[in-house]
């Protein structure tokens, strides 16, 4: 047969690919081990050589090891006679001949983006699928017949390999698109890198799965520039980032930043903020003014003339010097800690000529260093000039300004009474989300404290003598003697650490400026958290991917415009994708009808089948657990394999897990981070963003819709999540809109 006889001429050359592969992977690996076996030995600069070759093979062999599965997925055939093969990473033979083209190369582009209206010079555009190292079908569109060789036929036409991806069952991870890529997300994914772009698309339009394969692009497209400052992902929770954290490796990256808003500030780990008002309060702007008077109020003048006693001589410090070394030093326009530094040596300087003059001595470069010494070792000095300008960290600020009424009362004054209360909190309270921006643009007001650097700089000292000390204990004992010196050898100790990438170096790093952001769900975002995010891009190089009809922060945005310009004016774009690949038709209009009767209005994209199976609603009694039960074990038989999803409103997901889990087979329905690697996921709306599912059981439809400001948007982010089946199980009446639901 024709076709299985094209299938054995793509495995011959898929062997070929893979035996390729095979031999860089070798070669990365001894190379490797050659390096490693070096050992920590050599001058620092051949140490240091030494290191980044490492990094560099390591960085290497994971990459070659991530594109195992899929390697070559298509070719394109073209007028002059070129066969191009396409796959996840560019390979070349010894004598440099193209094997296989990157599918972000330029060569590459018409394989995406050949039509038969645009052919682009393809005659012949083939998808092979591929499981484990075998070839197991082709998929032939021919887009010019007339330059197809003579009695060369297609083995099939038609989208048979964007179908069979569509249809695929879910395995609990977001799979890469590469070898399906649409024009319109082709065109988006090869945007150009400056300035901000913003996909804005419906449910199951793709937006995700092109944000990341536009992370890869550009790292492969702007290499030099983007190794060194890293790509920074930001997703909406930490189950998203482990839906998609294979998605970047299988493309051949491993240097993207991933995180979500709640770890973007180091050291804070935040938890979800569950009082009504106060995320979309603290995400308001007026918090950066709140916050500037917070700081500026800790930078403060005596109210009267204090007596300081240095060394048995009695000064005085006036309020009105002391007022204006305050008014010198913020002229400076330094932040907080750093301004500090000029504003005590400035009073210091003062203090000192009156001491000198107090005990009859010329104030002289000889002298000056004595006095100041004095000034510095007097209790009384100390503690005014620290009252009157308190060194400040971004945590202690603000936990004791939400716990202090009174504080509050006077840096707040845009704030109504009840916005102040909303913001109270008692100190050792978990810091949450909407506390993240909130840290940031403290830590920004108040910049370093040159005491904290001054301390670390002892302490490092401290452990150079004590390595030292270390070495020359081991060359007392015979090692090395002769050889090394005890500077050398502490040297190496300390030489001996980890070489961090790019991307540990980032994570770790608050003031770290990356290359360029991409943020999923970017619609959910606050203004605080905006300022944030572009803190960390200077270069204001931005990827945004969302859907405005599904803001479900009350701090979110409807409106990209207000977003971005105050940051970006005349310098971003839109890129809108109209196709849904993953929701049926037939659920998408229910979802559809469902937005549009709350009065939203949205675009809705336009579904690519109309699904097997009709959506259907099941009334239960309220709370009926016996009959949630029942209807995912019916579910589950439908679906045969893949993911269920329960979804239900925030604040019931806990219970209805722990009851599922209790009343089916161990391991049916997960929990955590892991709870995707199960058959079934009880999930809040919240956490389903972004995710995808064969089958959506929607909890209690009319609950979700109450259950916030934005519950409209909740229910049609929950009824568009799955690719095959959607039942509805409700006690209450079907909100508008959900008419074409089949009852059951």
């Amino acid at each position: 047969m024709a076709e299985d006889s094209e299938v054995g001429r793509e495995q011959s050359y898929l062997d070929l690919l893979y035996a390729r592969l095979d031999l860089l992977r070798a070669r990365t690996a001894e190379d490797l081990a050659a390096v490693r076996r070096e050992g920590p030995s050599g001058t620092p600069q051949n140490r240091s050589e030494r290191d980044a070759f490492a990094t560099l093979h390591e960085q290497r062999l994971a990459q070659l090891e991530a594109v195992e599965d899929r390697l070559a997925f298509g070719r394109i055939d073209l007028t002059d006679g070129d066969r191009r093969y396409i796959g996840r990473l560019g390979l070349s033979d010894e004598e440099r001949t193209q094997l296989l083209v990157d599918w972000r190369a330029p060569a590459a582009r018409s394989f995406y983006q050949a039509t038969a209206a645009a052919p682009h010079d393809v005659v012949r555009r083939r998808h092979f699928a591929t499981r484990g190292r075998s070839v197991v079908g082709v998929e032939d569109e021919v887009l010019d017949l007339d330059a197809l060789p003579e009695g060369d036929r297609s083995t099939l036409a038609g989208e048979g390999a964007l179908m069979a991806a569509v249809g695929a069952r879910r395995t609990g991870r977001m799979a890469d698109i590469v070898a399906t890529i649409q024009a319109e997300q082709d065109r988006v994914i090869r945007s150009d890198l400056t300035g901000a772009l913003v996909v804005q698309g419906g449910p199951g339009t793709g937006k995700t799965a092109v944000a990341l394969h536009r992370a890869a692009y550009l790292l492969y497209t702007h290499r030099e520039r983007l190794a060194r400052s890293g790509v920074l992902l930001v997703g909406p929770n930490p189950l998203f980032l482990r839906y998609i954290e294979q998605v970047l490796p299988s493309l051949g990256e491993t240097g993207v930043v991933m995180s979500t808003a709640a770890e973007l500030f180091p050291g804070v780990s935040a938890v979800e903020e569950i009082r009504p008002g106060v995320a979309a309060l603290k995400g308001d702007l007026r918090m950066a003014r709140v916050l500037d008077r917070a700081v500026r109020d800790r930078q403060r003048v005596p109210d009267s003339r204090r007596k300081l006693v240095v060394e048995g001589t009695t000064l005085e410090l006036a309020p009105e010097r002391v007022a204006a070394a305050r008014g010198r030093a913020r002229r400076t326009r330094k932040p907080h800690n750093m301004a500090r530094e000029g504003f005590l040596r400035d009073l210091l300087d003062q203090l000192a000529g009156d001491l000198a003059r107090a005990i009859g001595t010329d104030l002289d470069a000889d002298s000056r260093e004595d006095l100041l010494s004095d000034l510095r070792d007097s209790a009384d000095v100390r503690r005014e000039l620290n009252l009157a300008w308190m060194p400040l960290d971004p945590r202690r600020t603000l936990a004791d300004l939400f716990a202090d009424p009174d504080r509050l009362a006077v840096v707040a004054p845009d704030l109504t009474s009840h916005e102040r209360r909303l913001l109270h909190r008692e100190r050792g309270s978990a810091w949450t989300v909407a506390d993240v921006p909130l840290l940031d643009e403290l830590a920004e007001l108040l910049g370093e404290d040159g005491t904290a650097d001054r301390l670390a700089a002892h302490a490092a000292q401290a452990a150079r003598m004590s390595e030292l000390e270390h070495a020359r204990d081991t060359l007392s004992m015979g090692v090395g003697s002769g050889l090394v010196s005890a500077e050398q050898l502490a040297d190496r100790f300390a030489d001996s650490g980890p070489t961090l990438t790019v991307a540990e170096r980032a994570e770790s790093d608050r003031t770290w400026a990356y290359g360029h952001l991409v943020v999923d769900e970017a619609q959910e975002l606050s203004p605080m958290m905006w300022r944030l995010l572009m803190r960390r891009v200077p270069s204001r190089s931005l990827t945004l991917v969302g859907d405005v009809a599904q803001v479900g922060s009350p701090a979110g945005t409807s409106s990209w415009a207000t977003v971005l310009d105050p940051y970006v004016a005349g310098r971003w774009r839109l890129e809108e994708l109209t196709v849904n690949y993953r929701t049926p038709a037939q659920v998408m209009r229910v979802a559809a009808d469902t937005l549009a009767a709350a009065g939203v209005s949205a675009s809705t994209p336009e579904s690519v089948r109309e699904g097997d199976s009709p959506p259907a609603a099941r009334r239960i009694a309220a709370g009926d657990l016996v009959a949630v039960v029942d209807a995912v074990r019916s579910e589950l038989g439908q679906l045969g394999a893949g993911r269920l999803a329960v979804v239900t409103v925030a604040g019931t997901d806990d219970a209805l897990r722990d009851g599922l889990a209790a009343a089916l087979p161990p391991g049916t329905v997960g929990r955590g981070r892991a709870t995707l690697d199960s058959p079934v996921s009880v999930l809040a709306v919240p956490a389903v963003k972004g995710l995808e599912f064969d089958g959506v059981i929607v909890v209690e439809p009319a609950d979700i819709l109450a259950g916030s400001p934005r519950g409209a948007n909740d229910l049609y982010v929950a009824l568009t999540r799955p690719t095959q089946r959607l039942l509805v199980l409700h006690s209450a009446d079907l909100p508008p809109g959900m008419d074409a639901l089949t009852p059951t």
